[in-house]
């Protein structure tokens, strides 16, 4: 698993790549975040502990029943460890930035 999150860390999507550059170093309301984090047998794109909270960005490949089936069963598990799970289409991100962050942020539970 960690071979896969190094990779996947390397190779971020456009959409986390662009996403990534708002969250690191602690740039949204004084919160980390990683990336491509492991929480049990998934591996989720970010995360931050403090807040117990899973961001997923989420492109064509999702838009499948397969993948939709996969996705839900993932979000049930994260679920059950009381962590938060938010998800945003790739296109949201790049054209309402502001909005997503700003969602992001209504999460936090802790200043």
């Amino acid at each position: 698993m960690l071979l896969k999150r190094k990779e996947l860390r390397k190779n971020l999507t456009p959409a986390e790549a662009f996403l990534w550059k708002h969250l690191k170093a602690k740039q949204l309301g004084g919160k980390r975040f990683q990336k491509q984090h492991s929480i049990g047998t998934y591996i989720v794109d970010f995360y931050c502990a403090s807040e117990k909270l899973v961001i997923e960005l989420d492109g064509e490949v999702h838009n499948n029943p397969v993948a939709e089936a996969y996705d839900e069963k993932r979000t049930e598990f994260i679920a059950s460890l009381g962590i938060t799970v938010i998800r945003f289409e790739n296109e949201m991100v790049f054209k309402h930035l502001s909005s997503v962050l700003a969602e992001i942020e209504a999460n936090f539970t802790t200043n």
